[in-house]
């Protein structure tokens, strides 16, 4: 499992260096890739189906609890054979799609990241593996969203996935954080173990919240789902890969795996499917009212990502096989839509319905493959869809509760959506005569047609014989969920009963609402209502009023100026002293513990201030650099009074290579420049004063504190056996802290490298006046 995860990446990789020779025809090979994928993980069927759990686990940072574990169940199989499966079409698909584009290699290098996050993700058993896949879905998806970046449009779609989705799982890494705190283990099977203890716990609504929000945005739940519409400005293999099996199915997976751990409560329940029932509802009425293909297909994905929400929540076991049979039932027709959507836009240059009519006699296979993935996505008997539709109303008909029937006329209208919007974008482009401007559209090549023929074949193959799927597919995949055997029977024919009645009733209207001009919906008042909801609108204010913050912010914070960096600093330094100073109390001093003063302290000290007050008053920089050095030398002489040569020989080195520097770089300075009034000069003077007094507070309370002598004790005990030294403090320097000493060095060298560019740039200037 862990080279199957790799694998994309390595060969992400060395499309850097060997990327084009994948610009031609051979991109194509690409398609190998996934397809190896696929091919290796379909016979891990038959064990998968016995009910069998494979792992997989290799140590890489145990003191974190962190390791590569894999763990392949029911669910897992499920999505890495739709992620690699669909994940093949869409390499040859896009082999011909963007054939002859100069950033091909790019493009395929993107997906091949993308493709490999979503197998770590659903293949993970750490959770903080989890989440750094989490996090590599959404970077990857950034780049492939973006990818047309010299268009504004693409750029601004793909921040705004970036900024939700990136946000979505920061707060999902503190809910998993916290789950494995309780657990004890970043191990999902540990996790899974104390699933009690986490329901339990008096955290738990802070959890399920920071976990559901995470898991939302990525899914694109109301009101997150604003980026997915966006999002389609990608190209359409982008679409037709992330937005139909994979990326927005990413949430809906990671509420499918945690449902044994956070499922099964009231919060849960009725979270779920207030904002699934919400979700699905709204996009189904929107996705009618739109013109262009891919909005129509985003926002039927929305809908449907709404409805496997609202099945996660209900969470029987009818919920549950209904949702593990939708996700495979939508992503084989909503994959070759978008790819359909795709040949349309190529070969016509529009994807506005309204501009395109008879397509179906010059792209025979291509309406073919159109019209039997709107059939399904309507849910006609006879193919998958159908059953994935019928599942549906048998999990709300067989809720005990009185919501039963109410849910059940959620479900309804919102099918009847979707039964209007897989016509329209498998049929409507199709119908008709063939419009003049449209007459000179062609055939396009096999490599792009094929792939979404093959899926929209899968619908009603798997429609008639649904068996196959049922007992391979979703049966351990809802034992992955469940964490128990439930028996999936899927038939074609379970008699004529009210589900029957139901879903025929349900794509009867569907197809009048089809017939009907869908554009009219935009003036009713439903339609407005819901258009006034978008939370894009609201978003879109509340970033003009953020931009304006983060403006005055940086304006302030930022102004360039080193001397406004530093006081800001030190103001607060100051004001967490003060902080602390306050917690601590009142305290005393012993004086009489205090060493006498002699006559050399006196001297010291005097030729200390009377350096501090030149420095203060001059206006030559070399006479101040000068004091400065005087301040250092008079410290380095009270250390070695009061017995520490050690720090009086690194503060000496230290001064004369200060000195050193600031000489070489101020000689070539102008004059000083009085820019300041006297306010300011009084301002800086008061806050160094304070600055002082608190340092000085600090080091009089340090006094009265007991002293410890753990670390020294251990120092002195240890730095001859493990240090193989005699002089303790080089062995803590070299040994104990050898990198805090070796980043010190590190620091000094790149400041001495920067000063000497400095002064030879100074100089060759210098050489060319």
């Amino acid at each position: 499992m862990l080279i199957s995860v790799l694998l994309g990446l390595f060969v992400a990789c060395l499309l850097v260096p060997f990327g084009h020779f994948f610009r031609d025809r051979k991109s194509l090979l690409l398609a190998l890739v996934p397809g190896v994928i696929f091919l290796y993980f379909i016979q891990k069927l038959p064990a998968i189906s016995s009910g069998q759990v494979l792992f997989e686990s290799k140590n890489w940072v145990p003191a974190l609890g962190v390791n590569l574990g894999f763990r392949l169940d029911g669910l897992s199989l499920l999505f890495v054979l739709l992620i690699s499966g669909i994940g093949t079409l869409v390499f040859i698909y896009a082999s011909s799609y963007l054939k002859g584009h100069r950033y091909l290699d790019k493009f395929f290098g993107y997906l091949l990241l993308f493709m490999s996050a979503m197998l770590g993700l659903v293949l993970s058993n750490n959770v903080l593996l989890l989440f750094i896949f989490w996090e590599l879905t959404s970077i990857s998806s950034f780049f492939l969203i973006g990818f047309n970046n010299e268009q504004e449009d693409s750029r601004r779609s793909a921040l705004t996935a970036l900024s939700i989705t990136g946000l979505g799982g920061l707060i999902l890494m503190a809910g998993l954080v916290w789950m494995g705190a309780i657990a004890g283990s970043f191990s999902f099977g540990e996790i899974l173990n104390h699933a009690s203890a986490i329901k339990g716990s008096k955290f738990y609504p802070y959890i399920l919240a920071l976990f559901l929000f995470g898991a939302f945005t990525k899914s694109a739940q109301y009101p997150f789902h604003f980026w997915l519409p966006g999002a389609m400005k990608a190209p359409t293999p982008v679409s037709a890969y992330l937005h139909s099996a994979t990326m927005v199915k990413a949430g809906i997976f990671i509420m499918a795996r945690f449902t044994p751990v956070l499922g099964g409560t009231e919060m849960w329940k009725w979270t779920l499917m207030i904002v699934g029932g919400f979700t699905m509802l709204y996009a189904s009425i929107l996705s009618m009212t739109k013109r262009d293909l891919k909005g129509i297909l985003a926002y039927s994905t929305i809908s449907a990502l709404g409805i496997l929400t609202f099945l996660l929540g209900i969470g029987t076991s009818h919920a549950i096989i209904a949702a593990c049979v939708f996700i495979l039932v939508h992503a084989l027709y909503k994959a070759p839509l978008f790819l359909v959507t795709g040949i349309i836009d190529h070969e016509t240059g529009t994807r506005d319905i309204t501009k395109l009519s008879g397509l179906g006699k010059v792209l025979v296979p291509v309406a073919l493959a159109g019209g039997l993935a709107g059939l399904s996505s309507a849910g006609l008997p006879f193919t998958f869809g159908f059953i994935g539709k019928d599942l549906i109303y048998e999990t709300t008909l067989h809720l005990e509760s009185k919501w039963g029937w109410y849910l059940t006329g959620l479900a309804i209208l919102t099918n009847v959506g979707l039964v209007g919007a897989g016509l329209l974008a498998g049929f409507k482009p199709f119908m008709g005569r063939v419009r003049e401007e449209l007459r000179g559209v062609h055939m396009p090549s096999p490599l792009m047609w094929v792939p979404p023929l093959l899926l929209a074949l899968l619908c009603v193959l798997f429609g008639w014989n649904p068996e196959w799927a049922g007992a391979n597919l979703a049966e351990p995949a809802v034992k992955g969920i469940l964490q128990k055997y439930v028996a999936v029977e899927l038939k074609v024919w379970h008699g004529f009963n009210t589900i029957v009645i139901l879903s025929l009733a349900t794509l009867g209207i569907g197809v009048i609402l089809f017939l009907l001009n869908p554009a009219r919906l935009k003036s009713t008042p439903l339609v407005s209502f819901l258009e006034s909801l978008r939370p894009g609108v609201v978003m879109g204010r509340m970033f003009v009023y953020f931009k304006r913050f983060a403006t005055a912010y940086t304006d302030y914070f930022h102004d360039g100026y080193l001397r406004s960096y530093i006081i800001k600093m030190i103001l607060f330094a100051e004001a967490l002293l003060i902080y602390e100073i306050y917690r601590g109390g009142p305290f005393t001093i012993d004086f009489s513990k205090f060493s006498s003063i002699h006559v050399y302290d006196v001297a010291i000290i005097a030729v200390l201030l009377g350096a501090l007050y030149k420095t203060l008053k001059t206006s030559s920089r070399l006479t101040a650099v000068v004091c400065l050095s005087v301040i250092g030398y008079a410290i380095c002489v009270l250390f070695v009074v009061y017995s520490a040569p050690d720090l009086a020989m690194t503060q000496f080195t230290i001064d004369t290579l200060t000195v050193v520097l600031f000489v070489l770089v101020l000689y070539r300075l102008p004059p000083f420049l009085k820019f300041r009034s006297r306010k300011v000069m009084l301002r800086d003077a008061i806050i160094s004063v304070v600055f002082g007094m608190l340092l000085s507070i600090i080091c009089l309370r340090v006094l009265v504190e007991p002293a410890r002598y753990n670390i020294s004790d251990f120092y002195a005990k240890y730095a001859y056996t493990l240090g193989k030294g005699r002089n303790v403090v080089n062995v803590i320097l070299v040994d104990f802290r050898g990198f805090d000493t070796m980043f010190e060095i590190v620091v000094l060298s790149v400041a001495s490298i920067g000063v000497y560019s400095l002064l030879k740039l100074r100089l060759k200037s210098s050489e060319k006046e």
